[in-house]
């Protein structure tokens, strides 16, 4: 009896060893074999039981390949980080349209959404002069991507990042989160204390700009008077080559009170000074409106309201304009085609408020 049990006991210690044994080694053959796949992908033990798993080796010999009901694709190019700063409150500054174009044009973007009232949107704004939403700021790795190459002019580059330039881009913006001011030395036709202020971005050369003052602005400073503040700001673009001796002869009119007689003949004799060269067609303007001709000369041979002039142009780039007419009814940007009751039915709700 007590052989046997003695027989039991050694049987036993057998089986166990025998059996932790195995386990020792089946977890030596794990560590090895994980070993040997270090740096595989989505590789687990039942896998390579299985014959699955994916090597680097396997990986550098195929573009494509299925694995868990989805189809993986390599590319070339490295991940691009992209933060997203807008308002979810905000129904035109959802970037999902943009955000979808994106992965259409790189396909490795990682966005990350950031809401512009919290702090990091708040010191991206800060540090961009962020203006519109929505807003993206590319990492680095965007130089390495073929749309890069392809589209950096819509770029700006500050402290390793880039900054999407949405205007030159062609992306509407959904909401201004900084007013354009108004300066001592605009403008202004109108009261200056009122709630309601339309500025205008124009060139006196612009065959649209001609057809804006004379079909909707000079209505709505005929019939709103001083109810509104109208702010001109004169932004000559490069493309008419008469277009700054003509702002800056505005500005010289303006400081004689006398801006919307002179305006009201640029425009309509646009046709006529701008086929000319020099100032000399703009002196005579003054002449027969009756202006001081000497202080008018003078500021116009000085070019007086240059600054002036260099600084709209750096206030419009900040917000995107890069064309004329543009015009903004307060906070609102005000699209160009719309019809003076268009334009007109927003001053009234914004003077209902």
């Amino acid at each position: 009896m007590e052989e046997n049990k003695t027989q039991e006991k050694t049987i036993g210690k057998e089986f166990y060893g025998n059996r932790n044994k195995k386990v020792k080694n089946l977890i030596s053959l794990v560590i090895l074999l994980g070993g040997l796949f270090v740096g595989s992908i989505f590789v687990d033990v039942v896998q390579l039981i299985k014959g699955g798993g994916f090597s680097p080796r396997k990986l550098a010999q195929t573009d494509i390949f299925n694995f868990g009901g989805k189809t993986w694709v390599a590319y070339s190019e490295p991940i691009v980080k992209v933060q997203v700063v807008s308002d979810e409150t905000c129904e035109a500054c959802k970037p999902d349209e943009i955000v979808l174009a994106l992965h259409r044009m790189i396909p490795t973007v990682l966005t990350e959404k950031l809401d512009y009232t919290s702090k990091e949107g708040n010191d991206l704004i800060g540090k961009f002069g962020i203006k519109t939403l929505p807003a993206f700021i590319f990492s680095q790795d965007i130089e390495k991507t073929d749309f890069f190459k392809q589209s950096q002019q819509v770029f700006d580059k500050k402290d390793g990042a880039y900054f999407l330039n949405t205007a030159k881009a062609g992306i509407q913006p959904g909401k201004y989160i900084e007013l354009i001011q108004t300066n001592e030395d605009d403008i202004q036709i109108g009261e200056k204390e009122a709630s309601v202020k339309l500025f205008i971005f124009s060139d006196f050369q612009g065959p649209y700009d001609k057809i804006f003052h004379e079909s909707i602005a000079k209505k709505l400073i005929a019939e709103y008077k001083d109810k509104i503040l109208l702010v001109y700001k004169n932004y000559p673009l490069d493309l008419h080559a008469q277009s700054v001796n003509a702002a800056l002869a505005s500005q010289c009119a303006n400081e004689q009170g006398k801006f919307i007689q002179y305006a009201d003949k640029l425009f309509a004799d646009q046709a006529i000074w701008g086929k000319t060269t020099g100032t000399q067609s703009f002196k005579n303007y003054a002449l027969q409106l009756k202006f001081n001709a000497v202080q008018f000369n003078q500021c116009l041979d000085d070019k007086k309201y240059q600054d002036k002039i260099d600084s709209v142009k750096g206030e419009a780039d900040s917000f995107g304009i890069y064309g004329t007419p543009s015009m903004f009814i307060n906070d609102q940007i005000i699209s160009s085609g719309l019809s003076y009751n268009d334009i007109k039915n927003i001053i009234d709700a914004e003077l209902a408020k």
